[in-house]
């Protein structure tokens, strides 16, 4: 007689794991206005991209081309307009978008370069703070006593100043200074002054999780294995909390777009380049003119980022966070 497979056996069979990444992007997958927004934030980041290889291989693509005059000072917005380009005798045709500004440059344009100047500042500051943070809040929250307690007590030092003076007397310090041989200048000294100010959050976040996970049946047994602590920390418990350091990372992103075009309005950004704060800095003069397309063009670019970032950053910290699955 045929054995009969039991009840638990088919429901083992039936059920198959998932790890925490697939699971999540199981979840992400579901909701179908997330998605969307994450391949906003693609256009984004694929036309920071493709401007930034423009200006390496040379490439001059006729679009990133912002310091072309493409028609008269101040036009409008319209799909067809006639101008005299300076210099020739024959009148020339053009549609532009975002109208032009007082030389006759495409606003569409400089704003396409604006998004490479902001998602550049905001990934490499990003970078710069995660390197800091993780590390100092792992090892603090794992070896505890004095160490525990000098790194609290400089990111609680460094948190009690507000962080918008903190980034600007960065920037002003940074500034025209040489480390390493190579002068930091224009908008390197922004996102190095974000990275070196911002990454209290993320210590301070990572120290309380690795408490938490430091007396784990994994950890102990590395432990009894004879693993070193640097091996236990790198190699077992930040993989642990990576999840929550990409939640992290998605959800700070937009904040740190937004100091670089706070820094670029007040002048310590970009000088020499189109940026969206230096777009509304140089617009709101203009608005006394009538002049209202490059402020609403800046602002429209700001919100669509911002606002694709911040679904999207909620949606995958519902996904991947264990505490708020709720199916």
């Amino acid at each position: 007689m045929t054995d009969l497979p039991t009840p638990t056996e088919n429901a083992s069979e039936s059920v198959k794991g998932r790890s925490l990444w697939a699971d999540g992007i199981r979840r992400l997958r579901k909701r179908g206005f997330a998605r969307v927004c994450f391949v906003i934030v693609l256009i984004y980041f694929a036309l920071a991209g493709l401007i930034f290889l423009d200006e390496v291989f040379g490439w001059n693509i006729p679009l990133f081309d912002w310091q072309e005059s493409v028609g008269p000072s101040y036009q409008k917005p319209c799909l067809e307009y006639e101008w005299m380009p300076e210099g020739q005798e024959v009148s020339q045709k053009g549609w532009t978008i975002f109208g032009t500004d007082f030389l006759g440059q495409s606003t569409f344009r400089k704003i396409l370069y604006g998004t490479k100047t902001s998602i550049m500042v905001a990934l490499f500051a990003s970078v710069i703070s995660l390197l800091i943070g993780v590390p100092l809040g792992a090892v603090a929250g794992y070896c505890r006593g004095w160490v525990d307690d000098a790194i609290v007590w400089l990111y609680t030092t460094i948190g009690t100043i507000p962080g918008i003076i903190l980034i600007m007397a960065f920037a002003v310090v940074l500034r025209s200074q040489t480390f390493f041989g190579m002068e930091i200048k224009g908008i390197t000294a922004v996102y190095v002054a974000l990275g070196l100010t911002s990454w209290v959050g993320i210590c301070r976040l990572i120290r309380g999780e690795i408490i938490k996970r430091k007396e784990s049946e994994y950890v102990l047994a590395a432990r009894a294995l004879g693993c070193s602590n640097g091996r236990i920390i790198f190699l077992h418990l930040l993989p642990n909390v990576f999840h929550i350091i990409i939640i992290n990372f998605s959800l700070r992103f937009v904040g740190f777009i937004h100091a670089e075009v706070i820094l670029s309005f007040l002048g310590l950004g970009e000088t020499d380049k189109p940026s969206w704060g230096a777009m509304i800095d140089a617009a709101r003069t203009e608005l006394a003119r009538n002049v209202w397309w490059e402020m609403a063009a800046a602002t429209a670019a700001i919100f669509f980022i911002s606002l694709a970032l911040n679904i999207f950053g909620d949606a995958l910290r519902d996904c991947l966070d264990p505490k708020l699955r709720t199916d």
